[in-house]
């Protein structure tokens, strides 16, 4: 996995003063009644489906959405959506295009994942308009991006789709290619190849811990590599 080093060239991305300098002085009917002092996001004009299930994570202390939590509505709707992320005194833009498996950022990925992930703050979020092919900035994987997010990220629990009495194993035919399994990790993820095990097992595989049981859950979901049994005699009730 990458590891933080230096922050981003200054001089690539838009400061949050200015970006919020922006949004004030939109038109109102265009900034969706964004709040970002306090991370608010712009939801209103999204799939009314999308926007039921980012609404499940809307925080009542109004600190806004995690990254994750965006990007897994977006894959299950299949929807392109438009971010806005704060990093420190940053803004770093997203476009992410769910169906084609792929990020745009004007950060090159292996750049993008040396931020410290957990810091990141959805700004806004929006339906993108633009297509893919015709779309500035650098190309990304969004199954590393995932990844990355669901392991170093600031969610540790489990999504709630995934949440509850349930037992998990690998699909087969499942590949990992480019996210450099290695160590535990790759051992864990050949344990739960052959067989389901709960939550709770997974916590007790070798270099597991009940936080990073939760992470690779949601990261081999998100991968697409995962079978949720709710009815084998492994299912038991998350941690």
């Amino acid at each position: 996995m990458f590891q933080p080093t230096q922050p981003p060239d200054q001089a690539e991305l838009m400061s949050v003063s200015d970006f919020q300098r922006q949004l004030r002085q939109a038109p109102s009917d265009s900034r969706d009644s964004v709040d970002s002092e306090r991370g608010a996001t712009q939801l209103h004009s999204l799939n009314s489906s999308l926007l039921s299930d980012l609404m499940r994570f809307e925080p009542a202390s109004g600190s806004g959405l995690e990254l994750l939590e965006v990007l897994a509505a977006a894959v299950r709707h299949g929807r392109p959506l438009k971010l806005n992320l704060e990093h420190g005194f940053q803004v770093v833009p997203m476009a992410v295009y769910p169906v084609l498996r792929t990020v745009y950022t004007p950060l090159p990925m292996a750049q993008f994942l040396n931020l410290r992930l957990p810091e990141l703050r959805v700004l806004t979020v929006q339906p993108e308009g633009l297509e893919a092919e015709t779309h500035g900035g650098h190309a990304g994987a969004l199954g590393q991006l995932l990844w990355e997010l669901s392991l170093r990220g600031s969610r540790a629990a489990l999504l709630p789709e995934i949440a509850g009495v349930a037992a998990y194993r690998v699909a087969l035919g499942s590949g990992f290619d480019g996210l450099g399994l290695t160590g535990s990790m790759a051992a864990g993820v050949a344990r739960l190849r052959q067989q389901a095990h709960s939550l709770r097992e997974i916590a007790n595989f070798p270099g597991f811990d009940v936080d990073r049981a939760q992470r690779t859950v949601n990261a081999l979901y998100l991968q697409a590599a995962l079978i949720v049994s709710r009815s084998t005699p492994a299912a038991t009730q998350e941690i």
